[in-house]
């Protein structure tokens, strides 16, 4: 198991081996070992990080009336109602750019069966399918946790890249977001840590570190 010092030594050293100007991100690369990929061994986790990134993730939310005036209020990237639902359900090309312009989505649960009907078969496979939201839960407090969250996934790979947050952000808070990551993906690990072969940190045009 990587500590928080060393990792912090690593995203430091990161960031002075990066020579671009534009503002980038920090990502964390883990490689695995002995998983069994030919069994279908994957991960696919939604993470919420204890430290925002500048760049939050973005959100829709599908819901009409109360919860739908609620999201919007609640500075939701995006809300659409049954009504512009049905619209989209009808366009394919239209639908595939919705999906990738959003990192989640989440819905009233009395509109799950036509977000189903019509979307499903596209946010199934890219793991967006969305997270049902019950009348008595606060919209503010559902989307303050996922614009502070990131989705993970290693599928048919040995290996697994996410961001852990920016290059403007404190070390130290980038290190307890990866260390955050770390162990949420070593709960799904068959044998934990031993599992975890490398762990790399780099900015997004920088060099590898380890």
């Amino acid at each position: 198991m990587i500590d928080e010092s060393k990792i912090t030594k690593m995203i430091n050293d990161a960031k002075n081996n990066n020579h671009h100007k534009f503002k980038q991100a920090v990502e964390m690369i883990m490689i695995f070992k002995d998983v069994d990929l030919k069994k279908g061994f994957k991960i696919k986790e939604t993470v919420q990080l204890p430290n925002k990134k500048n760049n939050p993730s973005s959100i829709c939310v599908f819901a009409s009336g109360d919860m739908g005036l609620k999201a919007t209020n609640a500075n939701a990237n995006k809300v659409l109602d049954t009504n512009q639902l049905a619209e989209l359900g009808s366009n394919k090309r239209k639908i595939r750019k919705f999906i990738n312009e959003y990192d989640f989505f989440v819905a009233d649960t009395k509109i799950m069966p036509d977000i189903g009907k019509t979307l499903g078969q596209f946010l199934g496979p890219r793991g967006k399918m969305p997270t049902p939201i019950p009348f008595n839960i606060s919209i503010e407090s559902i989307l303050s946790k996922f614009k502070s969250s990131i989705r993970i996934k290693m599928s048919g790979s040995s290996a697994l890249s996410c961001k852990i947050g920016d290059v403007d952000m404190p070390d130290n808070e980038i290190a307890t977001n990866a260390i955050t990551i770390i162990n949420a993906v070593e709960k799904k690990l068959p044998n934990g840590d031993k599992n975890i072969k490398r762990i790399l940190v780099k900015t997004t045009m920088g060099k590898i570190v380890q």
